[in-house]
């Protein structure tokens, strides 16, 4: 018996050799600028609504007088730096699960710190679970918000067609997914540029008012925002409701690391997007504090007449990048949780020869479609839609934060009060931004908790499933080694070629191999049966990808082969095979591995009266299996070469 195997603790830089290279590699700056046209989008388009909501919440309730402006605006200046800065950018990005962030990859990585210890890290996967699923609501919520916020400039560029910003919004959107087929390849290389003018704009935008107000940049203070919340305390509970939308998009910060890396993030936050954001949001305080009517739209009100067209159509190309991010984010998440088993398998498409992170999956590109159209035409303005924007943006950083907790005593060794610090620091202020925007539940805040707890719902649902139809296969299975002894002792006929059978594991025999034998009283010279293993991290370089084992004889044809991929690699067996002939993991000529037919063990699932589950949830698990992805696709074996063989199996 032959082995290589790898571990999930593979190092960023073995892994390297598996991940393509992130845009603009040549140096260090262009880089940054490629991070400006990806990870900044979101939370670089904020400037568009941020003000606005604050002092239109509630009828208004926060007034354009000198110790509210001053206080909202230190409060829009501390929760970034608090929140982005320090949490994210200085020591989350640190907690890396070999070179990627995000949500999903956090969880992962505490499962693995902690496997040894608890055994069972159920309840991490759980936590994991919420954090993507309010993911999803803000993937629905984003580009509509985004993309309205912008186009409701014509309100005050051109008031005449300032109606028409929901059809518009609308269009746009509508062509936003069409592209999403073609992939974001060449639309990439603009993203960068592009976001330099946008914040360039903000930048030169909020000097101009601060020029004419000075005074404003007395909010940079912490005792204006301290002064303001112990004066006003219900008054400021409320504004933080919508103070939140400064800090939207931090969670894409530690998602897109594994693109481009913390030195780049990192100099594009602190040396463009930081400095940017807070001179427009400083700009446009100072002009509501010298004209308080121009709270009505602070951002466009606070350009020359004559720039505001042209910053319309800059503006609705950043909030398009803005949503290219995010949906962009949803698809590779949802590649991850397939990997993972908490959604079914779902068809994807690589739209990048170069990157391996540009993948398109079509039913996410659809019902995310559907989820922003409706939600756009449902609320119809931005200033309503920002009431549902804070519940799912703020979920997910104390999400963030529980697994930071939870990960930084065993990664870093942090000692109790480090935790206690961290908790009351980040916690206090997530906490009250997200107690905030749970008031506003019955205005809006239902619709991303709603989505949220539909993608709880399908990934509790599959994952349960899918167990049960595991453990009512393996019945049915019998064990692997009984079988290949089977097969010796009545010397089953042999006939040339190469069968390959995908299979979980090595315990159980695949049902295919099991019918082939059973009604064509024959097998194939060389079987092998190939197991794809999802590891916690995501990826794994081929040199630690395969485990070989000849199932106790080396002279029967018969062996098994254990493929180890990273939760964000594709699941290619027909390549994987033929790495593995390559470096002897296998004993067949890559060149033979061109004529292998591949047999899927596949059959319908029916479901019973038993209470393993309840019957909604096994009526939507068979719904969820009707329409998965063909595993012929998604391991994505040749068609002509593959035979699909099964029988029922009931739940």
């Amino acid at each position: 018996m032959t082995a290589q195997r790898g571990d999930d603790s593979v190092n960023a830089t073995q892994t390297a050799g598996r991940r393509s290279p992130a845009p603009g590699r040549g140096g260090a700056v262009g880089l940054a600028i490629a991070a400006l046209g990806v990870v900044f989008g979101d939370i670089g388009t904020s400037p568009l609504y941020a003000l606005q909501t604050v002092f239109s919440i509630d009828g208004g309730i926060v007034r354009p007088t000198q110790p509210d402006v001053l206080g909202v605006v230190s409060l829009m200046f501390w929760s970034p730096t608090i929140v982005v800065s320090i949490k994210y950018v200085t020591i989350l990005m640190r907690a890396d699960n070999n070179g990627e962030g995000g949500v999903m990859a956090l969880a992962a990585l505490a499962q693995r710190l902690y496997a040894s210890r608890l055994g069972r890290t159920t309840f991490l996967l759980i936590i994991g679970i919420v954090g993507v699923s309010l993911f999803y609501g803000d993937s629905v919520i984003t580009p509509a918000m985004s993309v309205l916020s912008a186009v409701e400039g014509l309100n005050v560029a051109v008031p005449g067609i300032g109606h028409l910003a929901v059809p518009i919004a609308a269009l746009i959107l509508t062509a936003l997914f069409v592209v999403q087929r073609f992939g974001t390849g060449k639309v990439g290389r603009l993203f960068g540029p592009v976001m330099i003018l946008w914040f360039t704009v903000l930048a030169v935008a909020g000097i101009s008012g601060i020029v004419r107000r000075p005074s404003v940049l007395l909010g940079l203070s912490p005792t204006y925002a301290v002064a303001f919340v112990v004066a006003h305390p219900v008054i400021a509970f409320v504004a933080m409701g919508a103070v939140v939308l400064v800090i939207t998009g931090a969670e894409a910060l530690y998602a897109d690391m594994g693109h481009f890396g913390r030195p780049a993030i990192r100099r594009a936050w602190f040396f463009v997007v930081f400095p940017a954001l807070m001179l427009n949001y400083l700009g446009q305080a100072a002009l509501v504090l010298q004209d308080p009517a121009a709270r009505a739209n602070p951002f466009f009100l606070l350009l020359p007449g004559w720039s505001r067209l042209p910053v319309v159509v800059l503006a609705t190309a950043a909030t398009v990048i803005a949503s290219q991010a995010v949906i962009s984010g949803a698809f590779s998440l949802s590649r991850q949780a397939t990997q993972l088993g908490l959604l079914p398998p779902l068809t994807v498409r690589q739209t990048s020869e170069e990157e391996r992170g540009q993948v398109y999956l079509p039913a996410v590109n659809t019902l995310l479609f559907i989820g922003v159209l409706a939600v756009t035409i449902l609320f119809g303005s931005s200033a309503r839609l920002a009431t549902a924007y804070g519940v799912s943006v703020t979920g997910a950083l104390v999400v963030d934060t529980v697994l930071l907790l939870i990960v930084a005593r065993v990664l870093w060794g942090w000692k109790a009060w480090q935790i206690a610090l961290a908790a009351v620091v980040f916690g206090s202020l997530e906490l009250t931004f997200l107690s905030a925007n749970l008031s506003k539940i019955l205005h809006g805040g239902w619709v991303p908790l709603l989505l949220a707890l539909a993608v709880i719902t399908v990934m509790t649902t599959w994952r349960r499933g899918r167990q049960l139809v595991a453990d009512r296969r393996k019945g049915k299975e019998g064990s692997l080694a009984d079988f290949v002894e089977y097969v010796r002792e009545q010397q089953v006929p042999r006939v040339p070629g190469i069968a390959v059978f995908p299979h979980p594991h090595k315990g159980t025999t695949p049902l295919a191999l099991r019918a082939n034998v059973e009604h064509n009283r024959v097998l194939h010279e060389h079987v092998i049966i190939v197991s794809v293993q999802t590891t916690n991290v995501p990826h794994v370089p081929w040199d630690k990808a395969f485990t070989h084992d000849d199932l106790g004889y080396s002279d029967d044809g018969i062996e098994h082969l254990n493929i180890r991929i990273g939760f964000s690699d594709t699941p290619n067996i027909p390549r994987a095979l033929r790495r593995a002939c390559v470096s002897d993991a296998i004993g067949v000529e890559a060149k033979d591995m061109a004529r292998a037919s591949y047999f899927l063990s596949r059959g319908p699932v029916r479901t019973t009266r038993s209470r393993t589950m309840a019957q909604w949830r096994k009526k939507l698990f068979v719904a969820l299996a009707n329409n998965a992805a063909n595993p012929a696709a998604r391991f994505q074996l040749p068609r002509r070469r593959t035979v699909t063989m099964g029988t029922d199996v009931e739940i």
